[in-house]
């Protein structure tokens, strides 16, 4: 059965799975960040079958991940060598390292990023490149662009709506669990999650995280 294609979606996300949504893809671009450029290497590194190799190759080069070049003539051969798209998902491949070892390494990271000159092990997070402050700020949201169509507005429509209705539950929570006693004010780490809180209400979809 063909799979559905999510190339058209107004969603970067979805398009994004479309051109590197198969682990192979992912792999293979781990792989060319580290300097793997020619079909043998890949197939030695991966273990992966040679046909699906090839169909992973050429949906990466098709995709503009991935620019095949000629090498040699005789036999004739060629590289697979990563664009200016592909370089610019390394930021991704980062993420999923940070993301893997904090989820998924209760033995502990196998795999860390490191500074080239200290060897400290950095610990990376997502900033907003103009104020610097992390993306999972609740002051952050995910809206429309300018570009997005009537169903792509009102699905982000609901989703703020449904953030609203969360955030005004617990706006009213917090008081009456800390402090209600006492009638004095919440500390002010709980005044600073109110605030926050309300801000949400104010119909503000949050990502959360570390």
């Amino acid at each position: 059965m063909r799979r559905k294609s999510f190339g058209n979606m107004q969603c970067p996300i979805a398009r994004t799975l479309e051109r590197v949504g198969e682990w192979w893809s992912i792999l293979i671009l781990r792989d060319a960040f580290h300097g793997l450029t020619r079909f043998d290497e890949f197939q030695k590194s991966l273990g992966i079958a040679t046909n699906m190799l090839a169909r992973r190759l050429q949906s990466l080069v098709e995709g503009g991940l991935l620019e095949r070049r000629q090498y040699q003539e005789t036999p004739v051969r060629f590289e697979y060598v990563l664009t200016k798209r592909g370089r610019d998902f390394g930021g991704v491949l980062l993420s999923l390292v940070a993301w893997g070892n904090k989820h998924l390494a209760p033995e502990g990271p196998s795999v860390v990023i490191i500074d080239r000159q200290s060897g400290a092990v950095a610990d990376p997070v997502l900033v907003d490149r103009v104020s610097g402050r992390r993306l999972s700020d609740p002051s952050f949201r995910v809206a429309p662009g300018p570009a997005a169509d009537a169903t792509t507005r009102r699905r982000y429509e609901e989703f703020e709506r449904r953030a609203a209705v969360a955030a005004g539950r617990a706006a009213e929570l917090l008081p009456r669990s800390i402090n209600a006693d006492a009638g004095g004010d919440p500390p002010r780490s709980v005044r600073k999650k109110m605030r926050a809180a309300g801000a949400t209400r104010r119909g503000r979809a949050t990502f959360r995280g570390e």
